[in-house]
C-alpha cells in the first residue's frame, strides 16, 4: 500500500478513538461464553462500508475477504477467516444499541475536521432503491374504495388497476405501510 494512501491516516485516527473507547468495550462484553467479534474490528469494518459505499454486509464481508487493504484496515490477518454476514450484523446491532458506534463515528469525524480533512463543498446522497415486502397488489386506496377484485384467490386477488391514477397521497401498502409508491419511468427507444 502506498505510504500516502488515505486509509493510513484514517486508521491512525480510528486507532486513537478506539483506545479512548476501550473501557466501554470492556464493560459491554462478558469475560465468559462464546467469543464475539472484537468491537474494534466491527467498527473499522463498518467505517469501510461507509467510506466505500458498500451496499450490504454480505458484500462487505466478501470485499474484506478478497482485499488485503481492507483486511489490514480491519485488523485481520491474511489467513484469518472473515465473519459470516449475519454474525457481523448481529454483533454490529449490539454496538449500535449501546450507542458506542455513534460515539466512535462522531469522534473520528471530529478528528478529521480538526485536521481539515473534511469539506462542506460537496456531499453525496445514496439514492439506492430498496426492495420492500410490498407487492403492487398490496397498495390499496386510503379511502377504502378499492375496485372489485376477481375471486381467483381471496388471499391475493387480481385487481384491474387499468386507468386508475395511484400516488402516495391516494394509496398505501397494506403489508408495509412505511413503503411508498414508485412508478418506474420507462424510457422509449427511438424506433
Amino acid at each position: 500500500m502506498r505510504k500516502d494512501h488515505p486509509l493510513r491516516a484514517i486508521r491512525k485516527m480510528v486507532d486513537e478513538v478506539l483506545r479512548t473507547l476501550s473501557p466501554q468495550f470492556d464493560r459491554m462484553y462478558a469475560s465468559e461464553g462464546r467469543p464475539s467479534i472484537a468491537p474494534e474490528k466491527l467498527l473499522r469494518a463498518q467505517l469501510l462500508q461507509m467510506l466505500y459505499s458498500i451496499r450490504s454486509e454480505r458484500l462487505l464481508m466478501e470485499e474484506i475477504d478478497y482485499s488485503v487493504l481492507f483486511r489490514w484496515f480491519v485488523g485481520l490477518n491474511l489467513d484469518e477467516e472473515v465473519w459470516d454476514a449475519t454474525t457481523f450484523t448481529k454483533n454490529r446491532d449490539r454496538l449500535l444499541e449501546a450507542q458506542v458506534a455513534k460515539l466512535f463515528l462522531a469522534q473520528v469525524v471530529a478528528q478529521a475536521r480538526a485536521k481539515d480533512l473534511t469539506s462542506d463543498e460537496h456531499f453525496t446522497v445514496d439514492g439506492t432503491l430498496l426492495e420492500a415486502w410490498a407487492g403492487i397488489k398490496s397498495f390499496q386506496r386510503k379511502d377504502g374504495k378499492n375496485p372489485p377484485s376477481g375471486d381467483d384467490d381471496p388471499g391475493n386477488p387480481t385487481v384491474n388497476f387499468h386507468g386508475e391514477k395511484r400516488s402516495n397521497r391516494t394509496h398505501e401498502s397494506t403489508t408495509d405501510r412505511r413503503r411508498s409508491w414508485r412508478a418506474k419511468a420507462m424510457a422509449r427507444r427511438p424506433s
